[in-house]
């Protein structure tokens, strides 16, 4: 159980990486979610349920991996790269249903990955909030969710201001 709780915490290992595991996790994500909704037609409205899903089991299983040691918030632990990632790729999708231009569709990801990475390390308000305040599992992903709204927010406002 500890292996499976492992792998599911590193993203299959992505986390034990040396440098910029984070960074990986989300690229990998990006990538994984192209292939998923443009290759294999995969429902975004279907995934953002196994997202909020993947959030309440990291809830417990990020506690579980972190209750022993003294970083409440390790490198290695990149499920929260994979939940915050996913939030703004799955409502871009499901904003701009049907048919899509592929090179409009990667310069969108490449937006989203960028901006994600930003909020994520720049970690602005609310997002060092939760990052400073709650050293447990909810800390570790609220975090990077706020994150991933921060990339929605300034989207919708791109969108807006182009329309």
């Amino acid at each position: 159980m500890n292996n499976l709780n492992f792998l599911f915490v590193t993203l299959f290992g992505i986390g034990k990486l040396k440098k910029i595991p984070g960074s990986y996790a989300s690229l990998a994500t990006t990538i994984f979610l192209f292939f998923l909704f443009h290759i294999l037609n995969f429902s975004p409205n279907i995934f953002l349920i196994g997202v909020i899903i993947i959030f309440l089991i990291s809830l417990y299983s990020v506690n579980i991996y972190i209750k022993d040691l003294d970083n409440k918030d390790p490198s290695d632990v990149v499920i929260d790269e994979f939940i915050g990632q996913s939030i703004p790729i799955c409502l871009y999708e499901i904003a701009h249903e049907g048919a899509k231009e592929t090179t409009q569709v990667l310069i969108f990801y490449f937006i989203m990955f960028i901006l994600f990475r930003i909020f994520d390390i720049a970690k602005p308000y609310p997002v060092s909030y939760y990052d400073k305040n709650f050293k447990n599992s909810f800390g570790v992903i609220m975090d990077d969710v706020c994150a991933g709204l921060y990339v929605v927010a300034v989207l919708v406002l791109y969108m807006v201001i182009t329309s």
